[in-house]
């Protein structure tokens, strides 16, 4: 009987068959999952549902081997970890680039299409700052935001997520970046090969760029955007919300401080970001870190600046007059330790 995991490759009539179903009609992520508990194995599964044939998946299959791309299909060791624990993870991926980006911690940098300047470059300098600290950065690969976030990222390692087939290359004046990625970063789409994107797609690619990422930033969302629902799926999918502010004057940021007022946790540059999460264990050399002589005393200090009352984490990096990076460190090594516990609004406290 299927047990919910995904983690041990399957062997290849089991994958075959998952594809199938994957690929029939009216079979979706939710139902997918029901029929692999219901009949035990995809094989069973294919025998009693509308699954697609073996000629349309070893089609679907050339065409994607031909643009340099496979299938992950959920039960493949390469599979999402993060994606494979969510009711409604995709049950195949088509994928094109460097797989190995899916196994690093990953931020989601979403926004307005119709962006600012000074939002795209934010966004960009949000992006290329993540990613020297050792985070991949995904997004959907949209005009405005995502592709200044795409952009930035393409020398430390960017995800992008489609809505139509990984062929299909939209908007049209991404057409270079789309190819970009496929050669330096990561595309990764739901739907099959040769797919046109539709209006309903657009959600659901959502739900993957937020359920790829340990927490998500939006840059400049109006009050109906479309990256208000990566955040709510981020939320529901237990990620962190980050967002970066903007005039209350000013439509495009409606959306955004929206968030912040209903407990977002507010950007101002990644140090906000890091001292969350800390630093990948793929950080660069080159991320500052603190020196080996003087990490006893920098823990002293944090530890003695800490108490049972929460205290934010600005507040920490001011009273230690230390790096938020190498307070992000410390911490990490804290909670590891089971001293530190964290708080809402970035805060944190000793046990």
């Amino acid at each position: 009987m299927f047990d919910g995991s995904f983690t041990a490759e399957l062997d290849a009539a089991e994958r075959r068959a998952r594809l199938r179903l994957a690929r029939g009609s009216r079979i979706g992520p939710v139902t997918f999952r029901d029929a692999l508990q219901h009949f035990g194995s995809a094989r069973a599964a294919c025998a009693s549902l509308p699954a697609a044939s073996e000629a349309a998946i070893a089609r679907e299959e050339a065409a994607l081997v031909r643009a340099g791309g496979r299938f992950l299909v959920m039960g493949d060791a390469g599979y999402p970890v993060s994606l494979a624990s969510l009711a409604d993870a995709p049950p195949v991926l088509s994928a094109i680039g460097d797989l190995g980006l899916l196994g690093r911690r990953t931020i989601a940098i979403v926004g307005a299409r119709e962006a600012s300047l000074a939002g795209r470059r934010f966004a960009g300098e949000l992006a290329t700052s993540l990613g020297q600290a050792g985070f991949v950065v995904a997004s959907g690969l949209a005009r405005g935001i995502d592709a200044a976030a795409h952009e930035a990222a393409l020398p430390t390692g960017t995800v992008a997520v489609l809505a139509g087939g990984i062929d299909q290359i939209y908007p049209p004046q991404n057409a270079g970046l789309h190819q970009a990625i496929a050669a330096r970063g990561l595309l990764l789409a739901e739907a099959p090969f040769g797919t046109p994107p539709v209006a309903r797609a657009f959600p659901r690619r959502n739900r993957i760029v937020s359920g790829l990422s340990a927490g998500i930033v939006v840059v400049e969302a109006a009050a109906r955007s479309g990256s208000l629902i990566t955040a709510q799926c981020a939320a529901e999918q237990g990620r962190d919300v980050f967002v970066v502010p903007g005039s209350p004057m000013d439509p495009r940021h409606a959306g955004s401080n929206g968030l912040i007022r209903d407990g977002a946790i507010l950007v101002r540059d990644a140090n906000d970001i890091i001292s969350v999460f800390g630093l990948p264990q793929s950080a660069p050399q080159a991320v500052e870190k603190p020196a080996q002589k003087s990490a006893d005393t920098v823990t002293a200090k944090v530890v003695h600046a800490l108490g049972a009352v929460p205290t934010a984490v600005d507040e920490l990096v001011r009273r230690c007059q230390v790096s938020a990076a190498t307070v992000a460190e410390v911490l990490l090594a804290l909670e590891l330790e089971g001293r530190l516990e964290r708080h809402r609004g970035n805060r944190v406290s000793l046990m």
